[in-house]
């Protein structure tokens, strides 16, 4: 048997004069209308309002308004006040449609002042014995991502939730390209704080992922540039308001790229785990990556994109359009070590991951007792691991062969333009990400597999695309002369020509580059020979998941932005 609610308070109080029947428990605050008599009213159903304790941002007493009239209103006006003094408010969050959460507000009168006091005082002890809520905050806003707008929608958005919920902030407004990541390295005390919010696109969380990583890493002595090292995970949590061109990343753990919806997930103390890849150059490391690592098209579309910066965001239009037209292929070798079944799912699940996820719950904590005892030499695999196609088995394989793209999603990737992702069974926290090979085919069926990122159907369902969910994987492209295969930087005072190779593969263009680009999470490694690791929840974000619809439904019966 269930055992019985035990309530804290429960009172009749009044909602626009009209009477209430409230109560108080530890999980839920109800308010319910009073049933007037069935023979005034026969057909007046009862409503019913529940609002989680847990999702209750602030409560305050009411003050008086001061009486600056004279005459006949004073009584009046003395009268108001009076009821002014015994009433409270409670803000709290409101769900919307399409995942948004915004506040909402209700004033309950109470018939004496004692009476007031006290559910003010009782419902603040059980918001302060909730755990994970933060006090204090430190808050990075990148004044130039996007379309520049961060600092205003932070301080005409955010900062008045923040103060409303009593949250102290210490605010840094950055100034060049890797500001926030420098300052979390070095000088950022962050002991006195509960999280760090960047307020930005998903640059800025980029930054602020390398920062707090690395500063962990340190303090705990861990070697960054050994790919075998098993990372320590950070203990503070990461939020993000939204701010930049694309915010991919909090449209995949919220469901929307609404300030105040993120805003309020900070507030009430949420916390997501998220997986995070390490991209290693032999005994080098290079970059962490949160959502995409993409070879091919998708380094090509970067590369090209970055010569055309004054162009701002249509710059990725242009480019990707002219990647198309040039249709590039590169041959290479991807050796990768398979998640293996059970819990680990596979990509074409149609389970999506969702908050309170049982794949990323279970099979992430599996993963991460198994991190650090897995093979690491893709040659010591066995026969029988290498023959085993189910994935079952824990030996490295290896795929040989030309590629359009070559995409490894540890998350979904959604976006707006986007709504399922690159990968829409993927998961934030199961320590996998999903490894998608594109082989090289006509431009019609390379278009094909385009559009069917913004539509609902399966874009794993073409015989030219592969998907495998890994724990780890190497690329190694076929023409490889040097372990400095793409610098970057001019050498001999003259820029180094990429795209010089004569192809007769080509004739749209006339030439092929021997290799191409990897895209991470929107900057371009200087390598195209990489390893990459799975770290199983080595971030905490102040997120909880996309939530089902039903959710929405059952508690937001009316919402207005």
């Amino acid at each position: 048997m269930e055992r019985p609610v035990r309530l804290l308070l429960s009172s009749e109080l009044r909602i626009r004069n009209v009477g209430h029947e409230v109560s108080l428990c530890r999980s839920l605050l109800t308010w319910k209308r009073r049933t007037s008599s069935p023979v005034y009213h026969p057909f007046k159903a009862s409503v019913c309002h529940s609002v989680r304790v847990s999702e209750i941002i602030s409560v305050r007493e009411e003050e008086p308004e001061e009486d600056r009239n004279d005459g006949s209103w004073k009584k009046i006006r003395e009268g108001q006040a009076k009821d002014r003094r015994r009433s409270f408010t409670v803000t709290y969050v409101e769900r919307c449609r399409r995942h948004r959460w915004r506040c909402a507000h209700v004033t309950f009168a109470c018939p004496q002042v004692a009476l007031c006091h006290r559910w003010v005082s009782t419902i603040r002890e059980q918001l302060e014995a909730i755990g994970g809520r933060p006090t204090q905050l430190l808050v990075y806003i990148n004044p130039y991502g996007g379309k520049r707008q961060a600092k205003r929608v932070y301080q005409q958005k955010v900062a008045p939730l923040f103060a409303l919920a009593g949250i102290g902030t210490h605010v840094i407004v950055t100034e060049y390209a890797n500001h926030a990541r420098d300052h979390l390295r070095e000088e950022a005390e962050l002991r006195k704080y509960d999280g760090v919010v960047c307020v930005g696109g998903d640059g800025m969380f980029s930054e602020l992922v390398h920062g707090l990583v690395w500063r962990t890493q340190r303090d705990a002595g861990v070697d960054v540039n050994r790919a075998e090292q098993t990372l320590v995970a950070c203990p503070l949590r990461i939020g993000i308001i939204p701010a930049g061109s694309t915010d991919c990343i909090c449209f995949a753990t919220v469901g929307t790229n609404d300030p105040v919806t993120s805003a309020l997930h900070i507030i009430v103390g949420d916390r997501q785990p998220m997986d995070v890849c390490s991209v290693h150059h032999g005994n080098a490391f290079l970059r962490y990556s949160v959502s995409l690592l993409g070879y091919g098209f998708y380094g090509d579309v970067l590369t090209d994109s970055e010569r055309k910066r004054w162009m701002g965001p249509a710059r990725y239009d242009l480019a990707g359009l002219k990647m198309f037209l040039t249709h590039h292929h590169y041959e290479g070798t991807v050796s990768y070590l398979p998640a293996g079944g059970g819990g680990a799912g596979a990509p074409g699940d149609a389970s999506r991951c969702r908050a309170g996820c049982s794949v990323c719950g279970d099979n992430g904590k599996l993963l991460s007792e198994r991190a650090a005892v897995y093979q690491t030499d893709p040659h010591e695999a066995s026969e029988k691991d290498d023959s085993d196609d189910d994935g079952g088995g824990g030996g490295w394989r290896s795929i040989r062969g030309k590629f359009l793209a070559i995409n490894a999603a540890s998350m979904s990737c959604a976006c707006p333009r986007s709504p399922k992702g690159l990968s829409p069974a993927a998961h934030l926290a199961d320590g996998t990400a999903d490894l998608i090979l594109v082989r090289k085919c006509s431009r019609f069926n390379f278009l094909r597999h385009l559009v069917r990122h913004t539509s609902k159907d399966d874009q794993f369902d073409l015989s030219f695309v592969e998907v495998h969910r890994v724990r780890r994987f190497r690329f190694t492209p076929r023409h490889c002369p040097s372990d400095s295969e793409l610098e970057l930087e001019p050498l001999d005072g003259k820029p180094r020509q990429i795209f010089g190779k004569i192809c007769r593969e080509h004739p749209a263009c006339g030439c092929a580059a021997p290799f191409s680009s990897w895209n991470c999470d929107g900057e371009i490694l200087p390598h195209a020979t990489i390893d990459v690791r799975v770290h199983c929840q080595l971030i905490q974000l102040f997120a909880r998941g996309i939530e089902e619809a039903a959710m929405f439904d059952e508690l937001a019966p009316t919402c207005s932005a």
